[in-house]
């Protein structure tokens, strides 16, 4: 009968608890449980099981730069990070919010890992993320629209919980670029979260969005109540290879 159940278990995808009642069985410990501890422990494993697939989907699908943790961040370098805020946005309210964050500083001071890191807590937490190089995007939606495809990933954009466009503002956008980003960020106003980092200060985003009318729309809807993350500072790399060689 057991092994009955278990092949059954098995055929109805209900693995976490297939593997926990084969291990009951084996170390004869449904021998000691009560019928409620064992029917506890066997839905126990299931949920567990399928919650750790839905997070290792969430984070294969979001295509992080960076392995982060929260954990892993180095609260220590002067880069003017305030772990009371990080450790705030890290519970991800403001993405049950719908909030954003924008996240500046020069190149090197981790705004990368950063928000990866957040990125990787979102998804542990249930959220679906998706993380772009923002010029990579912009280039790939160019492609999207002459195969036909645009429209299915600006639809699947829209439909992440977190939205994170890294390395804003590497090169000026051109008109395709800015109509493009306008129509992201106004499908996600107030329904969506975005973080976005840049090496630039807010007050830039105007000369790399280019028109002044398409600007405005974009920042009102994204910058003027964001969280803010303001990184300061020398290139981390840059301290780790002199450290390296000293």
């Amino acid at each position: 009968m057991n092994k009955v159940s278990i092949e059954k278990m098995n055929r109805l995808k209900l693995y976490g608890m297939q593997r926990v009642f084969q291990t009951i069985l084996e170390t004869r410990q449904h021998q000691t449980l009560t019928n409620d501890e064992l029917v506890s422990m066997l839905i126990q494993a299931e949920w567990e099981d399928r919650e750790n697939r839905k997070i290792t989907r969430l984070l294969r699908a979001a295509r992080f730069r960076y392995q982060a943790s929260i954990e892993s961040i180095d609260f220590q370098a002067n880069r003017n990070l305030d772990k009371n805020q990080l450790l705030r946005l890290a519970e991800c309210s403001f993405i049950e919010k719908k909030e954003n964050l924008l996240v500046t500083g020069p190149t090197g001071v981790g705004k990368s890992f950063l928000i990866s890191a957040l990125g990787h807590q979102a998804c542990h937490k249930g959220y679906r993320t998706a993380y772009f190089n923002s010029q990579k995007l912009f280039s790939r939606l160019k492609m999207m629209k002459a195969d036909g495809s645009y429209i299915n990933e600006i639809n699947r954009i829209e439909k992440q919980d977190l939205l994170i466009l890294d390395d804003f503002g590497m090169r000026p956008l051109d008109n395709q670029d800015r109509m493009m980003l306008l129509e992201i960020i106004e499908d996600r106003h107030e329904r969506k979260s975005t973080i976005i980092s840049s090496q630039l200060p807010v007050e830039k985003f105007y000369d790399v969005i280019g028109e002044s009318s398409i600007a405005d729309a974009v920042l009102d809807r994204m910058a003027y109540s964001s969280h803010r993350i303001e990184l300061k500072g020398t290139s981390m790399r840059k301290n780790k290879k002199i450290e390296n060689k000293n």
